[in-house]
């Protein structure tokens, strides 16, 4: 978007974020009281049981329990389940300890029954930025956009993350990233979005590296953070595209790793769409220091030790026309058309893992 063809329309999501090291027990029991919560059920992970209980701990009286049923791309009956535990305790409200599978589950919860929800992430997902719920049944995952699936709070505390292990960071901070790099290219994309997202990126592009090297590293992990919270916004204000719908049917029919996928996917994606995007090019090769952002993005997974290829993740080459004709089933945003041809060139140059070409 040039500065002489400004024409646009920005909405502000109505949230508030606290971002301090150390803070999450104090902040989301303040949270929770700001809102006149008094019987809230922290939801998680099992992987993030131990800090859902401390933050359940630090509620006291006001948690009416703890549910570690979130798991990977919230099957439907998970979140059925959830919900009746939800009820039988006559909840007034929940808090999500973990990363986008407990805050997805937050969403489906609060989609189902309206209660308000605060957020507390320990990954770089930024799910919880945006008011984007995902629900998988029958091997098909569903997206939606919805205003009582948005967090009303959301409390960041870079020490939750020092637990994260490092190839964990490393995929959940690229995943960060392909919001971002969606989020330039967006139809409804405008210059403050654009701003957070060149900033996003190159925040978690130097800070991951430093993450991997030394994860206890308070610094990092507050950048990281820092740059996943501005990645999630960006998300949470525009439309996904082609990066995310390949995710979605690679992740809920296929059953691959969410954080993984995103990170293999990215450099084809952005290859694919590079000519059709010159601003998005131009952000990304200052955010990144590159004239090549989508081979840098490569480049990137394999200093951080992440997986490279589609086949690395489990997906087979009987797989890829499948995929492809999920992914194009149905109409979506994206600043390229892309026919089958073209998601199954992209999805075979994925699952090979060699270095993406200028453009797909």
């Amino acid at each position: 978007m040039s500065p002489g063809s400004l024409d646009f329309v920005h909405e502000s999501l109505p949230m508030r974020v606290v971002f301090r090291a150390g803070s999450a027990g104090t902040a989301v029991a303040g949270e929770a009281d700001r809102l006149g919560l008094g019987r809230v059920l922290v939801v998680s992970g099992r992987h993030g049981l131990d800090t859902a209980r401390a933050v359940a701990d630090s509620l006291g009286a006001a948690c009416a329990g703890v549910h570690p049923g979130a798991v990977m791309h919230v099957p439907v009956e998970v979140a059925d389940e959830a919900v009746e535990v939800a009820l039988g305790v006559d909840a007034d409200g929940l808090v999500a300890v973990g990363g986008g599978s407990a805050v997805g589950l937050g969403k489906a919860v609060a989609l189902r029954t309206g209660l308000p929800l605060i957020a507390v992430p320990t990954t770089y997902s930024g799910s919880e930025m945006t008011p984007v719920w995902g629900l998988t049944e029958d091997g098909v995952k569903r997206t939606g956009r919805d205003p009582r699936v948005l967090p009303r709070s959301v409390v960041y505390d870079p020490e939750l993350t020092v637990s994260m292990p490092p190839a964990l960071s490393a995929t959940s901070g690229v995943n960060a990233m392909a919001h971002a790099v969606e989020a330039l290219y967006a139809p409804d994309a405008t210059p403050i979005v654009s701003l957070m997202a060149e900033e996003g990126v190159r925040a978690l592009a130097g800070a991951l590296p430093r993450v991997v090297e030394d994860p206890a590293a308070p610094g990092a992990r507050a950048d990281a953070l820092y740059g996943a919270w501005l990645c999630g916004a960006c998300l949470g204000a525009t439309t996904m595209g082609l990066h995310h719908k390949l995710a979605h049917v690679l992740g809920g029919t296929f059953g691959l790793p969410h954080s993984e996928t995103h990170t293999v996917l990215l450099p084809y994606v952005l290859a694919f769409n590079a000519l059709a995007t010159p601003a998005t090019s131009a952000a990304l090769r200052r955010a990144l220091a590159t004239d090549d952002p989508a081979a840098a993005l490569h480049d990137l997974g394999g200093r951080l030790g992440a997986p490279r290829s589609l086949a690395d993740l489990g997906l087979t080459r009987a797989d890829l026309n499948r995929a492809a004709e999920i992914a194009t089933a149905a109409p979506y945003a994206n600043p390229r058309p892309a026919l089958a041809d073209d998601v199954r060139a992209i999805l075979t140059a994925a699952y090979e893992g060699d270095p993406p070409p200028p453009a797909l």
